[in-house]
Parts: structure tokens; C-alpha cells; sequence
């Protein structure tokens, strides 16, 4: 499986079961996009603000579900193996993605996996050991986690490092240059991690290196 980067602004995920798996799916999605979760019951717990339809799906009922909300993506995530299967199948035949979160393996080609997740800012990592083992995905998730911390900061300011040197007339080269530096340099982790600078600040500071002349921005 090759790993993708979605956007699902304006989407609707649909979620068929209401256990601690369609929670925690609910919870992923309902970031971004708007998340319906079909079920008899619910757990008892958050499902991030998703739209919650207490009833039972049955095979026969799936279609229905499929034209009422209209998913980019459904997710199949009930006890019942053959609503699953029927939510997999309508979704091949709409060309609709689906996430089977019954079944590590035998998937259906344009079957979706939902790998473990590391985020800071823009800055995104997913793990996924294709199903085989989740608890090595858990480890890494956790290990990650710190050795992240403060990269979202650092691309806000390559971000906006890279726009005023554009700006500037800064010849593509020379911009890579400075950036690369900025990104290996201990002294910009470290004062952002630890809150001493901003981005602004830090990427003020380069220009003024850079500009010498001209002194900050004005």
C-alpha cells in the first residue's frame, strides 16, 4: 500500500458502528470533515462532535446510507461480518474509499488503512505496519512524539523564511542555502522548542544576517 495524504474539507466520512473503534475513527475525522456514525448504541465515549444515527444497518439498508450522506470515505466497523462485507462491496461499486476496520487483511484494491499518527502543526508522520502488529505502531507513534516536538514550529518558519526571501529577489539556490541551514541548526530548535523566539522573530533574525545592510524589515 502506498502511503497518501488526504484533505477531507468538506467531506463526509460515514461510520457503520458505534463501538470504541467507530469512536475512535469518529474522533480522527472529525477534524476536518463531517462524520456521520450509524448504530444501534453508542460507547460511552467522545466521538469528536460527529453526527450520531441510532439504528441498526442491515445489508439490505447499506445503498440507502450511501445516497442519504454521500461519503468520500465509509468506514465498515460493526460486529456483524456480513454488514461489513455489504458496506465493502457498495463501496467498490460507487468507487467510494473504505476503510475495513474488521479485517487486517484480504482488502479489496482501494481499500484505505488508517495508520497511527504523529502531528505537530503541518507537520504530519504516519506508521502503519500494514495490520501486523498495531503495538509496534503504538511504540513508534510514542517515540516519535518527542523527537517531533517543535518541527511544526520550524516549518512555519521555512515557510515564511522562504516567502520574504522570494520577496526579496533571493536567487533559488542561495533561498535553499539559508533554509537548509536554518532547518540543521541546534540554536533554532532549541530556542523554539523551548519558547525563548517565534517564528517571526527567528526568521527576522536570518534576514537581518543575510541583509546586513538594510537592517529588520521594515
Amino acid at each position: 500500500m502506498i502511503p497518501l495524504l488526504h484533505d477531507f474539507t468538506d467531506a463526509t466520512v460515514l461510520i457503520f458502528g458505534g463501538g470504541p473503534v467507530g469512536a475512535r475513527k469518529a474522533r480522527r475525522f472529525a477534524r476536518e470533515a463531517t462524520v456521520v456514525v450509524v448504530s444501534p448504541a453508542f460507547d460511552d465515549r467522545s466521538f469528536g462532535g460527529a453526527e450520531l444515527i441510532r439504528a441498526a444497518p442491515s445489508p439490505d439498508g447499506i445503498e440507502q446510507w450511501f445516497e442519504r450522506t454521500t461519503p468520500t470515505l465509509v468506514v465498515a466497523a460493526t460486529d456483524d461480518e456480513q454488514v461489513n462485507d455489504t458496506v465493502s462491496e457498495t463501496a467498490d461499486e460507487r468507487g467510494v474509499l473504505c476503510n475495513r476496520a474488521d479485517r487486517s487483511g484480504g482488502r479489496r484494491p482501494g481499500s484505505v488503512v488508517v495508520p497511527a499518527t504523529v502531528r505537530d502543526g503541518p507537520v504530519v508522520v504516519s506508521i502503519s505496519t500494514g495490520a501486523t502488529a498495531p503495538a509496534v505502531s503504538k511504540y513508534l507513534r510514542r517515540e516519535l512524539e518527542e523527537t517531533l516536538a517543535g518541527s511544526g514550529e520550524v516549518a512555519t518558519l521555512c515557510g515564511y523564511l522562504r516567502e520574504e526571501l522570494k520577496a526579496r529577489g533571493v536567487e533559488p539556490n542561495r533561498r535553499r542555502k539559508i533554509v537548509t541551514d536554518v532547518v540543521n541548526s541546534p540554536e533554532v530548535w532549541t530556542a523554539l522548542r523551548s519558547g525563548d523566539s517565534n517564528t517571526r522573530q527567528v526568521t527576522e533574525d536570518v534576514l537581518t544576517e543575510e541583509f546586513p545592510a538594510r537592517g529588520e524589515r521594515s
